[in-house]
């Protein structure tokens, strides 16, 4: 088993960075590690890795702008996600938490590296961004594309 956990302010409003966490639909447009994201039902999505490689997450909380939790599960691994979102006024505290519990034992080093490429881009994606559809609060450090007009 494997808890990883970020805590981190955002300078957003709590309502923006709520509503792109849970936009699943736009991940691939700030998360450098998925190609796609599909939506089964208004509990459960599956996210595409860029290599093609599928996790399915299963909604189990929802506290409109407080908490959001989910079951992940896909070949390697299984786990738990917890999100709790705190207004700080026109800033946003985030504390994610991640248990993941590997069903192969390669999967422990190759989880390891996920995690931190994803707590990487979650305390990257701090520039607002007002012209993308996503409502833009989050950029990715690992992108090369040139950001939008009026970024």
């Amino acid at each position: 088993m494997a808890i990883s956990n970020i805590n981190t302010i955002i300078s957003n409003d709590i309502q923006k960075v709520w509503n792109i966490v849970l936009a699943v639909d736009k991940y691939n447009s700030w998360r450098s590690d998925l190609s796609k994201t599909e939506i089964i039902n208004d509990k459960q999505f599956i996210e595409y890795t860029k290599n093609g490689y599928a996790t399915t997450f299963t909604v189990t909380v929802v506290e409109p702008y407080k908490r959001w939790e989910f079951d992940m599960d896909n070949s390697n691994m299984k786990g738990h996600w917890i999100g709790i979102f705190t207004d700080k006024g026109n800033e946003t505290q985030i504390d994610f938490t991640e248990n993941v519990i590997p069903k192969k034992w390669f999967a422990t080093v190759y989880k390891g590296n996920i995690i931190k490429n994803l707590i990487m881009d979650c305390q990257s994606y701090t520039k607002y961004r007002p012209n993308e559809t996503t409502g833009g609060i989050f950029v990715s450090w690992r992108r090369k594309e040139k950001l939008p007009t009026g970024a």
